[in-house]
Parts: structure tokens; sequence; C-alpha cells
């Protein structure tokens, strides 16, 4: 992969992590209909890439909690968030160890990433239809937010589109569906890189450690997903959050008719 190609693919990292249309899904495409090949290892760095933005978008929220949990333990209302973010980080975990073979295969399985873009603009336009937004986190919508994390692992479906989803559909306000959802990134793609990482260490030398590549791709993906993730928040404010299914639903609707026709 030359450093072209890995400004692409970053770039579509950067835009498509945040927008609710897939990252995952976006990149099996770009890389099937350009001729690109990129390991499952560059596909995680691209996704690290993009952890700077978080951090810095929610470095004040991430402080806070960590200086409630310090001083109070879970007896605040920051300090009960940072609980709702390893509950909710446990069903993604055990949905991604349980069905990791599985969500793999389908990376090369353009039909599913179809019939997975499809799916999640049916969740996003759903997700306008529930108007009493009052509710406040607990244990039981963390886990079911982060079940919905882990069901994102399936190219096509959008993490955050299906999180902040399943967050608006329980009541929450679109401000905390949103920061939830985006707290919940962080343990999520830590976890993912670690994992992937001691997986594929002893062939990371040769086969994966391409570091003009993997450095620009994570400067590239940085610096575009901060702008998309600001963008993203004054979309959720607008309530306009439910007009991205259109576009999941005529490019899921393209590929699969592609994979049917060819």
């Amino acid at each position: 992969m030359n450093l072209l190609e890995a400004i692409i693919l970053a770039i579509v990292q950067g835009i498509t992590e945040w927008l609710p249309i897939s990252s995952s899904g976006h990149l099996v495409l770009i890389q099937h209909y350009l001729g690109i090949t990129a390991s499952v290892f560059f596909d995680i760095i691209l996704h690290a890439g993009t952890l700077p933005a978080v951090l810095v978008a929610f470095r004040k929220d991430i402080l806070e909690i960590l200086k409630a949990l310090s001083e109070s333990g879970f007896k605040t209302e920051q300090g009960k968030l940072g609980l709702y973010v390893i509950v909710g980080s446990i069903p993604t975990a055990i949905i991604g160890f349980a069905f990791q073979t599985i969500f793999e295969s389908f990376f090369s399985n353009l039909l599913v990433v179809g019939f997975a873009f499809i799916g999640t603009g049916v969740l996003l336009y759903i997700s306008k239809l529930q108007k009493n937004r009052d509710s406040r986190l607990d244990s039981t919508r963390a886990v079911l937010i982060g079940t919905a994390q882990g069901i994102a692992l399936i190219p096509g479906v959008s993490r955050s589109g299906s999180t902040i989803s399943t967050g608006l559909l329980l009541k929450l306000k679109r401000e905390k569906a949103f920061q939830f959802s985006f707290l919940l990134f962080i343990p999520a793609v830590i976890g993912a890189a670690l994992a992937e990482g001691v997986k594929e260490w002893g062939s990371l030398t040769v086969a994966y450690l391409d570091l003009p590549a993997v450095f620009v791709g994570i400067v590239v993906t940085s610096l575009v997903s901060y702008v998309f993730l600001r963008l993203l928040l004054k979309i959720i404010v607008r309530e306009k959050f439910h007009w991205f299914a259109y576009y999941c639903w005529a490019l899921g609707t393209l590929v699969v008719i592609a994979q049917i026709l060819k």
C-alpha cells in the first residue's frame, strides 16, 4: 500500500467514523472497488487514529470522570457515568470475542455489507420517532447501548449511528446519547487495537509495519475525524441525525443490486 492509498483510506475513515454511515463498511467498499489491499491491522490503526479526536473533544468530561472516580468512586454523577462506560463496554467485548471470526468473514462479503447499510438506515430513521427524551442513563441503558456497539462490528453497521440511535430510542436526551456514545468508543477502540496487536504481533515487523503509511494514516485520520466529530454534534443538536438514513438506504441498495447482478 502506497502513501496515496493510505491517505485515501485515512480520509474515508476520518469522515465516516463519526457520521452515522459506517466507517468499516466504507473502507470495505473503497478497498474493493479501488483495488487497495490493507491489512486488518491497518484498519485498526485507522480506528485508533480517530481516538485523539475523541480525547480532545471530550477532554473535560474525561478529566471530570477520572477526578470523580479517584475522589468519590461511583457516588457522584460523573463517577456513575464512568461506571456506565465500564458496564456498557462489557457486552461490546463479549460480542466482539464471541463473534470475531464471523464478523471478520463479512468484510469479504459485500452482500452482507449492503444489507447492513440498509439496516443502519432503518435504525437511524426510527430514532426520530421517540419524542419524550427525558430519561437518565442507567446500567440497563448502558448495557443495551454497549450491545449496539458490539453489533456495529459488522461492516456496514454504523457504530455512532447504532449507539446514538439506541440511546435516543431509550429516551436519552440527544446530547447525553452523543456524549455516552463517544465515551464508550474509547475503551472499545483501545481494546480492539490491543487485541489485534497481540494477535498479529509475530508478523508485524515485515507484513504490516509500513511506518510511513501508519504515520500518515494516524495523522490524517486524527485531523479529519476531529472536524467531522464537531460537525456531528451540530447535526444532532439540530435534529437532522435521521437524514443519513436516506444515504445508507441508497448506498446499501446499490451494493446489494451490484452483488446480485454480478
